[in-house]
């Protein structure tokens, strides 16, 4: 990287002119890297439409249509334009323009210029190209210390950063007192992780604490810090309480100070019920930040994934893109919410039935949202052990991790939730 080539020198500037803030904020990998609207790709658009187009690299049949084996074809009832050519390594326009659109249907109080959304192979190829762009090795990400496992892969592991984390929960709510202090310890460049309904806890932000959050987030730009907060919201939307957010922080962050870059990674993956479509998304907000600027930002960023992937599934944005044009996306997406919900509440009614019962053996930590929720067993106990005999005895599985057990109650029915709990505590 010891010399920056002229497409990305050019993105740069652009950045630097109209948001010098984010230009700082770019690691080296995100500074050297560009889209290449020259060469090979300039000219395939140039040819773009013309009778006879020799520059694609895929194999057309002489009606012009995509070649495709019928083994393949009959099973999908699409259009075979919308299934077997590239997509755009950016991802589907419409699809894109489509997500932008449901992000401030969502989230109503976000009025920020926001960018379109980049089309990421799920929420973890999303997160790993926010590192990309973000993240030096060295650099500290601040996070609460029950977190999604694969953090560690993604950002320490392939990108050399450290984890500076806080204590998740405090008298019996989000430790937001633990996020300032980490805030406080760290002046310079930081770098925020949020996860909201936390993965495996399944805990969304009170209203007071979101706004709490907000603001000491603000009060550490206002000293001069360099702030990027990255939103993972693969489980956005599924919020089964009064009193909690339902919005986004990227709305509360979009427009709040030049000195925060909020980014938002999301996707059908669960708020579709679409795990392995593998279909996310890169937004980019910042005050003061042009269309020019977070145009820039998609360049880069579809730069860094041609680089990585070249581009994301064309099959699995066209149905994502054909279920938001629906006419039944909304009432579909409430029925699945509404057996969700039913999960979540009849765990709530295990717990206050059987919770004394199972005090001498474990406790639920806080949890209002999402797919899951955690049991911190007694200290003496070992999680590993309890999995371990739970699949041999019992033929129940669950998650162990750092002394807790992670229920999903997402994949279990109704009638069968009593019987983790039950056995948990038998083991135990």
């Amino acid at each position: 990287m010891n010399s920056i080539n002229p497409q990305a020198e050019e993105l740069n500037n652009i950045i630097h002119n109209g948001h010098p803030t984010i230009e700082s904020q770019l690691s080296k990998r995100g500074k050297a890297i560009f889209f290449p609207k020259k060469g090979l790709l300039s000219q395939a658009a140039a040819a773009k439409g013309k009778s006879i187009n020799a520059t694609v690299g895929i194999a057309l049949a002489d009606d012009g249509n995509p070649m495709r084996l019928p083994a393949i074809a009959q099973r999908i009832d699409l259009d075979p334009k919308k299934i077997f050519p590239y997509a755009s390594s950016y991802g589907i326009p419409q699809l894109r323009e489509a997500w932008a659109r449901q992000i401030f249907k969502k989230n109503p109080s976000l009025k920020a210029e926001i960018s379109l959304p980049v089309v990421t192979n799920g929420l973890t190829h999303g997160l790993s190209m926010t590192a990309y762009l973000f993240m030096d090795q060295g650099d500290s990400v601040i996070l609460p210390d029950v977190y999604w496992g694969n953090y560690r892969l993604v950002m320490r592991q392939n990108y050399g950063v450290q984890f500076k984390t806080y204590q998740l929960f405090k008298d019996n709510g989000y430790n937001v007192d633990g996020l300032q202090e980490q805030l406080e310890a760290t002046p310079g460049k930081q770098i925020i992780l949020l996860n909201f309904p936390n993965n495996p806890t399944g805990y969304s932000l009170t209203i007071s604490e979101a706004d709490q959050i907000t603001n000491h987030i603000l009060k550490s730009a206002e000293q001069g810090n360099k702030i990027t907060v990255i939103m993972d919201d693969a489980y956005f939307g599924l919020v089964y309480e009064n009193g909690v957010q339902t919005e986004s922080m990227f709305a509360k962050l979009a427009d709040l100070h030049e000195n925060i870059l909020a980014i938002k990674v999301d996707g059908a993956t669960k708020e579709d019920y679409a795990w392995g479509f593998r279909v996310g998304f890169l937004t980019y907000a910042s005050k003061g930040a042009s269309k020019e600027v977070l145009k820039a930002l998609e360049d880069k960023t579809g730069g860094a994934i041609r680089s990585n992937i070249s581009s994301s599934c064309h099959l699995s944005q066209s149905l994502i893109l054909e279920a938001l044009n629906s006419d039944d996306y909304e009432n579909d997406k409430a029925e699945k919410a509404a057996i969700m919900e039913s999960r979540y509440n009849k765990v709530k009614e295990i717990l206050a039935e059987l919770g004394e019962k199972y005090k001498s053996v474990f406790t639920a930590l806080p949890f209002n949202s999402g797919y899951f929720m955690c049991l911190k067993l007694h200290e003496d106990l070992d999680a590993e052990t309890i999995r371990k005999t739970l699949l041999e005895k019992k033929d129940i599985g669950v998650i162990a991790t750092d002394g807790l057990i992670r229920v999903a109650f997402s994949s279990v029915p109704v009638t069968r939730l009593k019987e983790i709990f039950e056995a948990v505590y038998e083991v135990a």
